[in-house]
């Protein structure tokens, strides 16, 4: 096992990014080895830790093609749509409820 360099905040040097900087640059890690940790210090707790990547073995991102918007749209729509009433909410059904809102509001109600 190799040991990671770390560096402390705001003190990487360049050539390192982290996965949304290489994103906000339209790359990605493209499957290589994470080359150092950023360590932010905070005070009751360990350091938030980032993984970095080389920039210059970064790989472009990904396009995405008509087949997988298309199978990510129903994967959105069936985390919006209620078990309970079938309609869809506008948002995602939060897990813990396990139906929208005004359903489990109602069957609160109800239980009342």
């Amino acid at each position: 096992m190799t040991v990671l360099p770390d560096y402390r905040w705001h003190l990487a040097p360049d050539g390192l990014a982290t996965r949304r900087q290489l994103r906000a640059m339209g790359l990605r890690p493209g499957g290589q080895e994470v080359a150092a940790e950023l360590k932010r210090p905070r005070r009751r707790r360990g350091p938030l830790v980032a993984y970095l990547y080389r920039i210059d073995l970064a790989k472009p991102v990904r396009l995405m093609t008509p087949d997988r918007a298309e199978a990510l749209a129903k994967a959105m729509r069936a985390r919006r749509t209620c078990p309970n009433c079938r309609r869809d909410a506008g948002y995602c059904i939060p897990r813990s409820l396990g139906m929208c809102v005004t359903c489990a509001d109602s069957l609160e109600r109800t239980a009342s």
